[in-house]
C-alpha cells in the first residue's frame, strides 16, 4: 500500500500510511502483552490504512491463541469493522466492496478458528501431559504404599513369631530356675524346649530380615504361607512342654480343611493370645476354645485367671492391637476385656464362606 500511495503521488497519504506503519509495530508489543487491548486498538487503526492489516491479523490469530474465545471475537468483530471502514475510504478498483468484505471477513474468520483449534490443542495436550504424570505419581505412589503395607504385614508376623518363641524360652528357663530340684527328665524336656524354640526363633528370624532386606515389592510376596490351624496342635503341645497348663475346647479337632488366609489369621490369633497369658499371667491355666462351620464363621475365645502383677511387664499392647487389624483385613473382628471375678477373656469372630 505504501509503494501504491508512491506511485500515486499522494504525499499526504503516504506520510499517514507511514505514521500508521509505525504505530502498528508499535502495538505488537502491547499485542503479546495485553492481546485484547492491542487487537482492538490495531482493529480501529486498521480502519484508516490497509497497512495495519498484518498487524491487526496477527492481534486476531495471538488473541485466539492465548484468550477466551469471547475475548478473541471481539477483537475479530472489531477487526472486521475496520477493514469494511477502510475499504469505504480507500476502495480497490479491481475488487468490488462486497467481494472485498467477504473476503476480509473469510479471512479473520479463518485465523480466529486457527488460533482456537490451536489454543484447544495446547489445551488437550497439557491435559493429557498432565494425567499421564498423575497416573505416574499415582502409580508410584501404590508402589511404595503396597511395599510399606507388606514390610507392616512382615512386621507383625515377625512380632507374632518372636514373641512366641522367646516367651516359650522365658517359661522353660523361669521353670528350670525355680525347679533346680526337678527330675533330670524334667529338666531336660525344658532344656530340650529351649534348645527348639531358640532354633526355630533363629530361622525364623532370618526369613524375615531377609524379606525386610529386599527392595523389591513383588520379592516381599513369596513370604512363607506361614502356620494354619493344622499346626495349633502342636503349638498348644509346646506350650505345654514349656510349662504352660492349656486346656482346649476344640470341636475341629482332627482340623477340617479352612481357606489358607482364615487358617493363618486363626492361628496368629491363638498363637498370641498363649503368648500374651504366658507373659502377663504367668502359671494360670489358660482355656483355649474353638468352634465354627462354614457359612456361620469361626469363633475363638481365650480365657485366663489375671495375677495381682498382670500389668507389671506390661507391654504397649501392639500384640492385641495387630490382631484386632489383622482381623479386620479379613472382615471378622477381636475383642477383649476382664469381668467380674478378674478373668481376662478374647474373643475373635472370622468369617468363614460356604
Amino acid at each position: 500500500m505504501l509503494w501504491a500511495a508512491t506511485r500515486s503521488g499522494s504525499t499526504a497519504l503516504l506520510r499517514t500510511d507511514v505514521a500508521l506503519a509505525v504505530a502498528a509495530l508499535a502495538l505488537v508489543p502491547v499485542t503479546i502483552r495485553r492481546p485484547e487491548v492491542g487487537g482492538v486498538l490495531a482493529g480501529l487503526l486498521v480502519a484508516l490504512s490497509p497497512v495495519v492489516t498484518p498487524v491487526a491479523s496477527f492481534a486476531v490469530l495471538f488473541t485466539a491463541r492465548s484468550r477466551p474465545f469471547r475475548q478473541a471475537s471481539t477483537v475479530t468483530v472489531v477487526g472486521v469493522v475496520g477493514e469494511a471502514v477502510q475499504a469505504v475510504w480507500r476502495p480497490m478498483p479491481s475488487l468490488p466492496y462486497g467481494w472485498r468484505l467477504v473476503l476480509m471477513a473469510a479471512a479473520y474468520a479463518a485465523l480466529l478458528g486457527w488460533g482456537t483449534w490451536a489454543q484447544a490443542r495446547h489445551a488437550l495436550l497439557s491435559a493429557l501431559r498432565d494425567r499421564a504424570w498423575r497416573a505416574e505419581q499415582e502409580q508410584e505412589r501404590r508402589v511404595v504404599e503396597a511395599r510399606a503395607a507388606e514390610r507392616t504385614r512382615i512386621a507383625r508376623e515377625m512380632h507374632d513369631v518372636l514373641a512366641h518363641r522367646l516367651s516359650l524360652l522365658a517359661a522353660a528357663a523361669g521353670a528350670m530356675e525355680y525347679r533346680p530340684d526337678a527330675p533330670p527328665e524334667r529338666l531336660s524336656a525344658a532344656a530340650g524346649v529351649i534348645r527348639a524354640s531358640a532354633h526355630h526363633a533363629l530361622d525364623e528370624l532370618r526369613e524375615v530380615i531377609t524379606l525386610l532386606r529386599s527392595d523389591d515389592a513383588e520379592a516381599s510376596t513369596d513370604a512363607p504361607p506361614g502356620q494354619t490351624l493344622a499346626d495349633l496342635p502342636r503349638l498348644v503341645a509346646e506350650a505345654r512342654a514349656a510349662g504352660q497348663d492349656i486346656e482346649v475346647d476344640d470341636p475341629l479337632n482332627p482340623p477340617v480343611e479352612v481357606p489358607p488366609a482364615l487358617g493363618r489369621t486363626a492361628y496368629r490369633i491363638a498363637q498370641e493370645a498363649l503368648t500374651n497369658a504366658r507373659k502377663h499371667a504367668a502359671g494360670q491355666p489358660v482355656m483355649l476354645a474353638l468352634d465354627g462351620a462354614p457359612g456361620a464363621g469361626l469363633s475363638i475365645a481365650v480365657s485366663n485367671p489375671t495375677t495381682a502383677d498382670s500389668g507389671a511387664t506390661g507391654g504397649a499392647g501392639t500384640g492385641l492391637i495387630g490382631l484386632a487389624e489383622r482381623a479386620t483385613l479379613t472382615g471378622g473382628r477381636v475383642t477383649h476385656h476382664i469381668d467380674a471375678s478378674g478373668r481376662f477373656h478374647l474373643t475373635a469372630w472370622l468369617p468363614w464362606p460356604r
